[in-house]
């Protein structure tokens, strides 16, 4: 994933301010279908989303893992959260004071540790294009623990009209990198479809929740 959109690209974005996957009000899925807490949970790729704030809130501990500087510290800063930054290890750490989020601000496949109970994916998988989804795939099953809780969220459109990310992912495709998931829920989300798929035509996004049985 050297060099593709999870480095420069990526910074750039945030730099620029073009986030237009962001989701302010954190996603519609995750709220309505996670029940867990106590858990441990792992969200790649996380950027400054809102739902890091919302699984903590709910009784469980959340690590995110980002490339951006800007969108770690604007997580914690736009929400009003103290938090520290820990340059000791090989990758820097903000950690909050008072709520249990910490986000590790590097390349993802530079993380390695393990032992996560639960995993919540939103905007990870379907941002990569299908080469590096694999290696992906494998190093955040790495990360679980075998019977970990996974909520994974794709989406569904007319890849015909536009192309991602982020990206149609086919459910052979996904169930083969984490066998077990089942689907959850199923719904119209085209209000919060990126901006250049309106520009391409498209007028309808599906979002589909996965998650395992655990």
């Amino acid at each position: 994933m050297q060099g593709e959109p999870m480095t420069e690209g990526w910074l750039e974005r945030w730099e620029e301010g073009r986030i237009g996957w962001h989701e302010a009000g954190g996603n519609r899925g995750l709220k309505a279908n996670w029940t867990a807490t106590g858990k441990n949970v792992l969200v790649p790729l996380c950027g400054k989303t809102v739902d890091l704030k919302w699984l903590a809130e709910g009784g469980n501990r959340v690590t995110g893992v980002e490339l951006s500087p800007i969108a770690a510290a604007g997580f914690f800063e736009e929400h009003g959260l103290a938090y520290r930054v820990d340059q000791g290890g090989a990758l820097p750490v903000y950690t909050g004071r008072d709520l249990p989020v910490r986000i590790v601000c590097g390349d993802y496949l530079a993380f390695d540790e393990a032992g996560f109970d639960a995993h919540f994916d939103r905007g990870a998988l379907v941002a990569l294009p299908p080469d590096q989804r694999p290696r992906y795939a494998a190093h955040t099953l790495a990360r679980l623990e075998p019977e970990a809780l996974q909520c994974v969220v794709t989406v569904d459109y007319d890849a015909t009209r536009a192309n991602g990310p982020p990206f149609v992912v086919a459910t052979e495709e996904l169930l083969g990198h984490w066998p077990g998931l089942e689907l959850r829920d199923s719904y119209d989300d085209s209000d919060s479809m990126p901006p250049k798929f309106r520009e391409a035509g498209l007028t309808t996004l599906i979002e589909k929740i996965w998650m395992s049985p655990g």
